[in-house]
Formats: structure tokens, C-alpha cells, sequence
């Protein structure tokens, strides 16, 4: 089997993501060696790689998710091109795991030739390499404003000569019209590369569906592979916090007799949001994303995570009230924890003229450190231990580091070659590295440390969960899905053969 295929979406988080993972998952173990790949993402939530020269680069977590479903490790080049939003209007470009440049909507176009030209090296050395490629879109082919020069959607389909599927989200309504706007707003070379639609999220009776997907057929030509139903246990590694509804996951049973209930601050530019996900997996611990200062008042531990504006980020807390209520929950001798941009914003000060260039502020004051921002920045596996003996694996991505600490500062952390990381004072913990709640070990001690700041006797980590086994079942479950509701066979004459070559042209389009 050899050939490639574009997943393409209605909308964002319509699905794509899943849908490629479960591509990915289903031709794995079909023996098939398949390889992700996102020309390009725009996301806060990435993964560290180690690159062929042996430093660290990002790619999407997303891309990483998928290539963990391929059964592969994560390789720089399934997501040549991310985009890490800074603010509404500029992003920071990472070109192969490096951070190059930052852009604004203005410098896209003078930018976009060198992009593309990454992107579609990139793709050429994975087919070279691979059997098969499945191609993840971003946000919706329809988005004419953004055709000239796309090298995302359907740029990347023309140029590779991949057939393409769109996926729509029914949960959010409307999606037969999305479906049938999508294909009908694109030019007719981009039209003759949509080989039919997959639906998303469906709850009910199919029966009552069957008109519906008949009908799209005869409009536009083209069938409907299947239709994969709501599953409620699809919410790891989601690529932007968006996703994430108040609460993480299905939090099951406590172990013990008390609930941990736990409030993650939801930043307006929150980075690696996924940190918390390992904290759901665990029996009896409630993760909820919030931006309401009540919600602080009332949780057990207070999660400040990473974020790609710390400086921005941390003003808006103090506009809003949470900073006060973060405050008051230290006070009131309740865990706190920040993670990377949520740990620099607990200290005393913050010297920034590199990512928000306002000089020196005032941080919340809860740790004993000052925080200097590099222009340099900081992207790298981590390994070592807590609590004396545990093992601890992570991953640093920052542009700020500690540049002044109280000498008799207590580490929370140690790296391989012993040196502290991160900070615990009182109540208080910090730390740079992402990821550490992954390591089964780890997550068991500071739940129970947690537990037992916060009073919750009664509550007892489950000594058996595995998150390594999680994100397994999710990806076997996401391999089920296509397996059970996709037409397979359809799906593999597509990436073998290409689009067909009947397929209709549906007005109105657009001129190309």
C-alpha cells in the first residue's frame, strides 16, 4: 500500500485531528507504515523533539499524538511549520522545531514562500520514507480569503495530488450545510480532489441520519465514508485548550472518601494546557478549567499553567480578580502550583524585554525568585527525580529563567546531574518543566502532598494508573472507531488510487 491522504475539516475542531490519529492507528496495525503530517499548525500546546542534530525543537502535540498512533517517535518534520500565537496579532514562527521569526498578519505573505518551501520538503522526505502519509488540514479549506498561496489545505493536496476528505462536527449543527458549503465555495482543481465526507460526534438513531447523508450524495456526487459516533473518552492531548469543556475527562470513583478538586486558571494565552490531562486520569480528582475567582476560592489545588504571554497573562489576572484569589488560597494554606509561565508569574519580579518588552514588573510575590526573559529560548527533554528518589521525565519550552533565588530555596525538583529545578515554599510550587504529571510515580506523591495541604484526609491516590496505558487505549479506541465506522476499503482504494476521476464540479465555486 503507498499513496497519502488530506483530512480536512468544516471548521476547526471539527475533528481532524482524531480522525487523522485514527487513520494513523487503524493502517498501523494494518502493518502499513504510515506517517502523520500538519504543513502547518497554530497552537500553544506543542511537543519537544530531539532533531537529527540532537537539540531540542517543537512540533504540534497533536503531531506528536499521531505519530505515538503510527507508532512512531515524533519527528520534526510531521509538523514543519508551527505557529505560536503571542497575541491577536503576531505569532512566533517555528520552522522545523526552531523558533525564526515572530509574525503579524502583515509579514504572512512575505513570509509564506519559505514556509511552504519547508512544508513541502518536509512531506517529500516523509513520502520518500513511508508508505503511506495521512495530512491533517487546518481549519476549513473554505476559507477562501486564505487560498492564495495556501499550503496547508488544498495548496497541499494539489501539490502532493492527494485525494481529500472534509470531516464535520453534527454536535455543532448544521453540518450537511457546512459540508456542502465547503466543497461548493472551492474552485473546481480544488473540488476535483474532495473525495466525499466523514460525520463526527453523532449521537442517535442512524436510521434518522440516512436521508440526510442520501441526499449529500446526490447534491455533490460524492459518499459519506461513515459516521463516527460521540465518545466520551477522546480528550487527551487536545491540540488547543479551546477543546477542553469545564471539566477534564470522566473523572471516576475516589479511591478513598473525598473528592481533590482542582482548578487549572484558564489563561487567555495558555501554553501546554495538556499538563493537567494526567491529573484526570487519576480516580477521585476533579480537573476543571476555570477564569471565574469564586472557583479558586473553592478548589482544593490551584493550577497556574504555562502560557505564551506571561507578562500579558499575568496582568490580566490582576484585571480580573483571580489574582487576588490566587492569593487568598495561598493564605488560606491551600496548594498552589505554577508550571512554566504560571511559575514565573509567582515571582517577586519579572524582567522582560524580549516577549512582552515592558521591562520590569511586579510578579505575585509567592516565591522567592526573579524570573529574566533570553532571547535565547529554552527547548529540551528533561529527566531527573523528586522527593529524593522518584524518577521525573519532561520538557522545558520558555524564554524566561530564574536569575535570582533565596539561597536557602528548596528545589522541587533535581536534573540528572543533580542541580535544583522549580521551588517549593510553603504551600507554593513552581517548576519549568512540562509533562512531569506523565510520570506515574511523581503525579502519586504531589496528589498526596496536595491532599493532605489541603485537609483532604479522606482522600487517596489509586496506586495503579497509568498514564502511559491512557493515552494507549485512546489511540486503540480512535483505531476502533475507524474500524468499525468508516468504509476501510473505501478509505484504502482512496490513498491507493487517488480521488476519482468523475467527480462533479458544484456550483457556485470560486474562481482560481
Amino acid at each position: 500500500m503507498s499513496g497519502g491522504l488530506l483530512v480536512a475539516g468544516t471548521t476547526s475542531d471539527a475533528g481532524k485531528s482524531v480522525l487523522t490519529a485514527g487513520i494513523c492507528r487503524w493502517l498501523h496495525r494494518e502493518g502499513v507504515r504510515v506517517a502523520p503530517f500538519k504543513a502547518q499548525n497554530m497552537s500553544n500546546n506543542s511537543a519537544v523533539v530531539v532533531g537529527p542534530d540532537g537539540r531540542g525543537g517543537e512540533i504540534g502535540r497533536a503531531q506528536a499524538m499521531q505519530a505515538a498512533a503510527c507508532g512512531l517517535a515524533p519527528d520534526l518534520r510531521f509538523n514543519p511549520v508551527l505557529l505560536k500565537p503571542g497575541s491577536d496579532l503576531s505569532s512566533q514562527v517555528v520552522l522545523l522545531g526552531e523558533a525564526v521569526d515572530t509574525m503579524t498578519a502583515g509579514s504572512f505573505r512575505t513570509l509564506r514562500p519559505r514556509l511552504s518551501e519547508t512544508a513541502y520538503a518536509a512531506l517529500a522526505e516523509l513520502r520518500s520514507a513511508y508508505d503511506v502519509v495521512i495530512c491533517e488540514g487546518a481549519g476549513s479549506p473554505a476559507e477562501i480569503n486564505l487560498r492564495d498561496g495556501d499550503y496547508v489545505n488544498m495548496g497541499l493536496a494539489r501539490h502532493a495530488g492527494f485525494p481529500t476528505i472534509v470531516v464535520g462536527d453534527i454536535d455543532r449543527g448544521g453540518v450537511f450545510a457546512a459540508m456542502f458549503g465547503t466543497l461548493a465555495l472551492l474552485e473546481p482543481a480544488d473540488q476535483a480532489l474532495i473525495a466525499g465526507f466523514v460525520v463526527n460526534k453523532f449521537r442517535g438513531d442512524l436510521g434518522l441520519l440516512a436521508p440526510g447523508l442520501d441526499s449529500l450524495r446526490q447534491l455533490t456526487g460524492r459518499p459519506t465514508y461513515g459516521v463516527l459516533p460521540w465518545a466520551l473518552d477522546l480528550w487527551l492531548d487536545a491540540e488547543d485548550s479551546l477543546a477542553y469543556g469545564r471539566v477534564l475527562g470522566r473523572p471516576a470513583a475516589p479511591h478513598g472518601t473525598e473528592w481533590l478538586d482542582v482548578a487549572v486558571v484558564r489563561l487567555p494565552r495558555i501554553s501546554n494546557a495538556t499538563d493537567v490531562e494526567a491529573l484526570a486520569t487519576e480516580p477521585g480528582v476533579r480537573v476543571r478549567l476555570t477564569v471565574e475567582p469564586a472557583e479558586l476560592a473553592a478548589a482544593d489545588l490551584v493550577v497556574l499553567p504555562g502560557s505564551k504571554s506571561t507578562v500579558a497573562d499575568l496582568a490580566w489576572l490582576r484585571e480580573t480578580g483571580l489574582a487576588d484569589a490566587v492569593t487568598a488560597h495561598v493564605a488560606a494554606g491551600r496548594p498552589l502550583l505554577g508550571i512554566c509561565g504560571g511559575f514565573q508569574m509567582l515571582a517577586r519580579a519579572i524582567h522582560d524585554p524580549v516577549e512582552s518588552r515592558r521591562g520590569s514588573v511586579d510578579g505575585l510575590g509567592l516565591l522567592p525568585i526573579e524570573i529574566t526573559f533570553d532571547p535565547r529560548k529554552t527547548v529540551r527533554q528533561a529527566a531527573g527525580t523528586a522527593a529524593g528518589e522518584l524518577p521525573v521525565r519532561g520538557y522545558e519550552i520558555h524564554h524566561g529563567y530564574v536569575s535570582a533565588t533565596d539561597p536557602e530555596s528548596t528545589p522541587l525538583l533535581h536534573d540528572a546531574a543533580g542541580a535544583g529545578e522549580g521551588m517549593v515554599s510553603g504551600v507554593v510550587h513552581g517548576t519549568h518543566w512540562h509533562g512531569t504529571f506523565e510520570s506515574d510515580e511523581f503525579r502519586r506523591w504531589f496528589l498526596d502532598r496536595a491532599a493532605r495541604l489541603a485537609g483532604r484526609t479522606g482522600f487517596r491516590v489509586a496506586p495503579d494508573t497509568s498514564f502511559a496505558a491512557a493515552r494507549e487505549r485512546t489511540l486503540d479506541l480512535l483505531g476502533d472507531l475507524v474500524e468499525e465506522h468508516l468504509d476501510t476499503a473505501a478509505l484504502r482504494r482512496l490513498v491507493e488510487s487517488g480521488p476519482p476521476a468523475d467527480l462533479p464540479f458544484i456550483p457556485p465555486g470560486v474562481p482560481g
